[in-house]
Order: structure tokens, then sequence, then C-alpha cells
């Protein structure tokens, strides 16, 4: 799976789940080919799709997409 497969297929899950989704949810729901996520992709998530992930109950991240700024009238 190249970068752009991944990107892709993450933001469509996430745009679609408002409420985020764990690393292993992911992983399982996308039937991604990948342990645990890499930590450039990661990272350039954050900065293109704007990805956070935040501290669930557990040990668990919950990834989320920013919410989009609102345009100006």
């Amino acid at each position: 799976m190249r970068y752009v497969e991944f990107k892709a297929a993450i933001e469509r899950h996430l745009r679609e789940n408002r409420g985020g989704a764990t690393w292993v949810d992911l992983r399982d729901t996308l039937a991604l080919p990948y342990d645990r996520p890499c930590p450039e992709w990661t990272a350039r998530l954050e900065k293109e799709i704007g990805l956070v992930r935040r501290k669930s109950s557990g040990r668990a991240l919950v990834w989320q997409l920013r919410p989009r700024a609102k345009a100006k009238s």
C-alpha cells in the first residue's frame, strides 16, 4: 500500500465517522496491512488532512480530523 492510498482510506473513514476511531479500529475496518501506524506517515497526515490524535480511556488514541474553518461571508 502506498502513502496516497493510506491517506485516502484514513481521510474517507474519518470524514464518515466524525467521532473518530482508534488505530485498531482503522486497521481492522480498512484491512490495513500494518500492525502500527508509520510515524512519518502519521506526521504527514497531521499536516495534510488535519489529523489529530486524542487520548481516550486507557492507552488508546482516538484519531479524528480537525474541524474545518467556516468560510466568511
